[in-house]
């Protein structure tokens, strides 16, 4: 018990100083407490108060949802076939799959930077938002692919060969058994996805050219001193995805008590 305590002390610690540093009354930089002034309620007042940190903001949060949505659709579709179909390459497409997954993000970015500046710009695609939704949706697939692709082999066949012997068309069982059955896993997937985009660094510093997603907002403020104000967003954030996840957990317990 008390190791568990330990270890959750420490992975929370981290969020803990985000927290105690957004009510510091800071000068040039944000990394010493300053006890004049603090705590301030300054920051949670006007967290758009540094330039550029809500538009940065506003950025990762469109790229990270767009990303999800496509990543989503096109990763659960490929783990459906590589699961309920035999092809030509299947064996080969299972290897490809965990390429992304399994390259070094600073080794994908360069790779990501070359194709788009000698091969997109010919088609009027310049580095920018839509260069990191490009590049988001690809690394994002792969983990897509892997989650909903466990979640379909730990399905029971059973069932949907019930549906069809209840006289269920394909396209019925598919709605009213497997998807519902796939949904937590794809549902994970989605979350997981965005997580991934909403905190990638590495690969949009290569890919993202002017455009500023927040995390690249902190590593540029680190250098002259990050603001209180990204603390605030940066623990608002963290409990927005606690809530989520909690609501998301509550709603799956009571749709497993009524089934």
């Amino acid at each position: 018990m008390m190791s568990a305590i330990l270890v959750l002390l420490y992975l929370f610690l981290p969020v803990a100083y985000t927290f105690v540093f957004s009510f510091n009354n800071h000068g040039k930089s944000n990394i010493a407490w300053v006890p004049e002034g603090s705590p301030t309620l300054k920051h949670w007042l006007n967290p758009c108060g540094p330039p550029g940190l809500c538009q940065s903001l506003v950025n990762s949060l469109q790229i990270g949802a767009l990303a999800t949505l496509v990543a989503t659709v096109l990763g659960s579709m490929i783990a459906f076939a590589l699961v309920r179909h035999n092809f030509f390459g299947r064996g080969a497409t299972n290897t490809l799959v965990f390429l992304p997954m399994a390259t070094p993000e600073i080794v994908l970015g360069a790779s990501l930077l070359t194709i788009f500046v000698q091969g997109y710009y010919r088609v009027g695609l310049e580095l920018g938002f839509w260069t990191i939704l490009i590049a988001h949706i690809m690394f994002c697939i792969s983990f897509v692919v892997v989650n909903v692709k466990a979640r379909l082999l730990s399905m029971d066949p059973k069932l949907e060969e019930a549906a069809s012997d209840l006289y269920a068309d394909p396209r019925t069982t598919f709605w009213k058994v497997t998807f519902p059955l796939a949904l937590p896993g794809i549902t994970a997937a989605a979350l997981l996805s965005f997580s991934l985009s909403f905190d990638d660094f590495i690969i949009t510093n290569f890919v993202s050219g002017d455009a500023s997603t927040f995390p690249k907002f902190v590593y540029v403020s680190y250098l002259r001193g990050i603001p209180a104000e990204a603390n605030v967003v940066g623990f608002s954030m963290f409990v927005i995805a606690v809530l989520l996840t909690v609501a998301g957990q509550l709603i799956q317990n009571r749709a497993a008590k009524g089934v």
